[in-house]
C-alpha cells in the first residue's frame, strides 16, 4: 500500500521525514520551504488517493502563494502533534 492511500499512513510518513530533517539540523524556515515544495508538487503532479488529500489538493489549487505556505505550515504542525 502506498503511503498516499491512507491518511494516517501519510501523516506518519510526513512526521517521520520531518523528524529526520530536524534531527539533521534543518531549521524551521527550511522545513517550511520544503513542505511548500512538496505540497506544490503533490497538488500539481499526484492524483489524490483519499478524500483528505482531495480536500488539500483542492484548497491548494485555489489558494494564493501566501495561503499555500500557510497550508504547508499547518501540515507541518499537524504531523508534529502526532
Amino acid at each position: 500500500m502506498s503511503v498516499l492511500e491512507n491518511w494516517d499512513h501519510w501523516k506518519s510518513f510526513l512526521g517521520e521525514r520531518l523528524e529526520s530533517a530536524q534531527h539533521d539540523g534543518l531549521n524551521e524556515n527550511v522545513v517550511s520551504d520544503v513542505a511548500f515544495e512538496v505540497g506544490d508538487y503533490l497538488a500539481n503532479q499526484v492524483e489524490p488517493q483519499n478524500e483528505q488529500e482531495r480536500v488539500l489538493a483542492d484548497m491548494w489549487k485555489v489558494a494564493d502563494e501566501s495561503e499555500q505556505h500557510a497550508i504547508a505550515n499547518m501540515m507541518v504542525k499537524l504531523v508534529q502533534k502526532h
